[in-house]
């Protein structure tokens, strides 16, 4: 093998000599383009604003006010930032994508549970907006991840399912805001 090795490193280093030349010098070739990189300043911004939205959004139902809604989803789902997603400060400072991946899921799932028929009574136009400009800028080094469509509820249960969406959306800004600002620093 080592023979067969020899003779290919010797055309390599050999072929160009037994090109002919010419006078003008060949275009250099374009430089790939770098991959974006997430603005991680831009991150911070956007997610303490949207935590500043949610925090002070009002409950239209008084009695939902004093109301602490928990229901556990044992498919992980919606997507919570969790130990096992790296988003510790030494892990995002070597690698971040599996953390960044959760968030752009979550951002994703709120997005589309702002656009469902849970929140057509009550649209929500800066938190929406809030999570677009996220997700803009999360997509563009992570692509758009898989959609998971919202089943239809009944009418009586919005209220309720408003204010559990964004108590989840609100610990999920809240957690988002700790890592984009460790980043951006």
């Amino acid at each position: 093998m080592a023979p067969l090795r020899r003779l290919r490193l010797c055309l390599c280093l050999c072929l160009p000599l037994l090109l002919p030349t010419t006078t003008a010098a060949p275009a250099p070739a374009p430089a790939p383009a770098p991959a974006p990189r997430i603005d991680w300043a831009a991150c911070r911004s956007l997610s303490r604003e949207l935590s500043r939205l949610v925090a002070t959004l009002k409950e239209p139902h008084r009695i939902l006010e004093e109301t602490h809604l928990s229901e556990e989803d044992p498919k992980n789902w919606p997507p919570r930032i969790r130990c096992s997603d790296a988003c510790d400060p030494s892990t995002l400072d070597t690698n971040n994508t599996r953390c960044l991946g959760r968030i752009l899921q979550g951002l994703q799932h709120y997005r589309d549970l702002l656009s469902s028929d849970i929140f057509t009574a009550r649209r929500l136009p800066p938190l929406e907006a809030a999570l677009d400009q996220l997700l803009g800028l999360v997509q563009q080094e992570h692509g758009r991840p898989p959609r998971h469509p919202m089943a239809p509820s009944e009418a009586w249960a919005h209220p309720l399912l408003q204010r559990l969406a964004l108590q989840r959306l609100q610990s999920f800004a809240a957690i988002m805001s700790r890592i984009f600002t460790h980043s951006a620093s």
